[in-house]
């Protein structure tokens, strides 16, 4: 199995962007022809542009690191893992594909032991990529690869005293999340779907999200490692780190908050999952 110590996390989230751009130049190309929606077990859509990203993505970094483990929501999300290994979102808000909105992005982390080392978020539609090893950058995803990627630093902003920016889901609220966010002093709610909201907060656009239901580790593994990298932090109950690789558990995350400014957390109270605990 290829492995990678030695190898630079920048290196390597730089060809995880490459690999992302191209999955999105598939997604693009089919935005206009989604007439094969099905719902999944778990209740949330798919489509055939979910599966072909997914088919792309796993067989680039089988061409680029043979035989390193990938857990891939749609064809191998019960993949068992191992020291290092690969959590593939294809297609990260599904919903927001099939109903136009553009704000859907294409997620790949690199684990190490429990915690990501190099990671891609890519936004097709709306021209953007982020990607993070031991720093966080983010560019306009070029035309053509021939055209290059412009990379600038991602930094977070220090948390305002009051009027906070929070990132809501568009189509994910629960009373838990309310809860959690009415003890800060929130200004603006933005709704914005998918990985894009930890990008944003490592952006400096952005200081907050939370989400007390359902995710699974491909949904966060590239954002968190992308705010961790630009300043932020993304932290469960208690304020420790999400960690990666809960085969077990069917790879479900618990209860999280994302963070630009760290002083945040001391002021969110998020509640324990039993089905992660």
């Amino acid at each position: 199995m290829m492995r990678f110590d030695g190898q630079n996390p920048d290196e390597i989230a730089l060809k995880l962007a490459h690999i992302a751009w191209e999955a999105g130049r598939i997604l693009r190309g089919m935005e206009s022809a989604i007439v094969d929606k099905r719902i999944k077990d778990d209740g949330t859509p798919t489509t055939a542009a979910d599966l072909a990203a997914e088919h792309l993505i796993i067989q680039r970094l089988d061409e680029a690191w043979r035989g390193v483990p990938v857990v891939a929501e749609e064809t191998s999300s019960s993949t068992q893992t191992d020291d290092y290994f690969f959590l593939v979102d294809p297609l990260d808000g599904t919903g927001d594909f099939i109903h136009g909105t553009g704000e859907y992005s294409v997620n790949i982390a690199l684990i190490h032991g429990n915690r990501p080392m190099a990671a891609v978020v890519a936004a097709p539609a709306m021209g953007s990529v982020w990607i993070a090893g031991d720093t966080a950058r983010k560019s306009p995803l070029p035309n053509g690869l021939e055209t290059g990627f412009d990379w600038r630093e991602a930094r977070v902003r220090p948390a305002p005293e009051k009027d906070l920016v929070a990132l809501v889901s568009r189509r994910h609220g629960d009373m838990a999340t309310e809860t959690c966010l009415s003890v800060l002093s929130i200004g603006t709610r933005r709704m914005t779907s998918s990985a894009l909201k930890f990008c944003l907060i490592a952006s400096g656009e952005a200081d907050v999200y939370v989400r007390c239901g359902p995710t699974m580790e491909w949904d966060t593994a590239a954002g968190d490692h992308i705010l961790t990298c630009a300043g932020g932090s993304v932290v469960g109950p208690g304020g420790a780190p999400l960690t990666y690789g809960h085969e077990g558990r069917g790879y479900r995350n618990g209860p999280f908050a994302a963070i630009g400014d760290a002083a945040l957390a001391t002021r969110l109270d998020l509640p324990v999952s039993a089905s992660v605990a």
